[in-house]
């Protein structure tokens, strides 16, 4: 019969001989994908809900498509490559216009894992590097992504953004110089910037100026991103002092209304997730340790770019309830 096809058995042990439609299969095939599928268009567009937009639309595109690829990873991932580059296009001139400093959407878990390039995808997640990405033209970005943190090959790079295997190699140096010359180096140990980041939450909880000097970098920078939907910094804190003195005074007044702070790993670095009392997130706060220093304090306020880890609270509203619980001793 067109369209069917047998099979010897299902992943959930349906019975030999079931009869399945090939969009039922390709079905299979995108769910099996998928998180592979987003985690490429995440690292390409800094976004999770357009990151799960241009998931979508591959679907819709390869559920449509009359062609049979001879292989669904390398179409599929084409597919998203592809939109992915257009959205970054067409986001160029909102992220110019943006207000104050842009920052990714904060992820709390990368969904998809490969133990043998682990290192690749941990790297390329973080804060610091998909700045770095921003940096780049959509096709660079596109080209790096797809051959540096995921390994692919030239051939399906190049037929992934329609351009030669020539210029893709091309594409490639350039992205890997722009990249490594401003990348970060995580050079501590997960375990030893885990235990760096409680001694830092603890020391902020407390408003231990002396215990946050102390962990901080000489030149640790602290930026805020509200898209001027939140209370953000006028500027950003630079340096120890400054910084510490900072947060060792922020703290209190949150916590008498309620506020609370949950250590939390965000894009593969050591975070936390402030929430309400009511349990709506306030904030996500990373960290970037290096040398056994934090380097950079990066807080997401934007509401826009909360809303997938939940009911986001009025940080406005936050903003006015903590000033107003400070003390004279604060």
């Amino acid at each position: 019969m067109a369209g069917w096809f047998v099979i010897d058995k299902w992943p959930g042990g349906l019975p030999r001989g079931l009869g399945v439609t090939r969009t039922e299969e390709r079905a299979g095939e995108f769910q099996e994908l998928r998180p592979l599928l987003f985690s490429i268009a995440y690292r390409m567009l800094g976004s999770v809900s357009e990151a799960e937009d241009a998931v979508q639309e591959t679907w819709l595109r390869y559920q449509g498509s009359s062609t049979e690829p001879r292989s669904a990873k390398a179409f599929l991932s084409a597919t998203v490559s592809r939109i992915s580059i257009d959205v970054l296009r067409s986001a160029r001139v909102r992220r110019e216009e943006y207000v104050g400093p842009w920052f990714p959407e904060p992820l709390l878990s990368d969904p998809y894992q490969d133990p043998e390039r682990s290192a690749e995808l941990a790297e390329s997640v973080s804060m610091a590097s998909l700045l770095l990405l921003e940096r780049l033209s959509p096709l660079e970005r596109a080209v790096f992504v797809l051959r540096e943190v995921f390994g692919f090959g030239f051939r399906e790079v190049a037929s992934a953004v329609e351009r030669s295997e020539a210029a893709c190699r091309q594409l490639a140096m350039q992205a890997r110089r722009h990249m490594e010359a401003g990348r970060p180096r995580f050079e501590a140990g997960r375990k030893q910037r885990e235990l760096l980041a409680e001694r830092f939450f603890d020391a902020f909880k407390d408003g231990d100026v002396e215990g946050l000097r102390d962990l901080l970098a000489a030149d640790v920078q602290m930026v805020g991103d509200g898209g001027g939907k939140a209370p953000q910094f006028a500027r950003p804190f630079v340096g120890s002092e400054s910084v510490a003195r900072f947060l060792a005074a922020a703290y209190a007044p949150l916590g008498r209304i309620g506020v609370a702070v949950g250590l939390q790993e965000v894009n593969g670095q050591p975070g936390a997730v402030f929430k309400d009392r009511d349990g709506k997130v306030v904030s996500v706060w990373t960290l970037e340790i290096l040398d056994g220093r934090v380097q950079a304090i990066r807080s997401v306020l934007n509401p826009d770019k909360l809303g997938h880890l939940g009911p986001v609270a009025d940080a406005w509203e936050i903003a006015r309830e903590a000033d107003a619980a400070r003390l004279p001793t604060d």
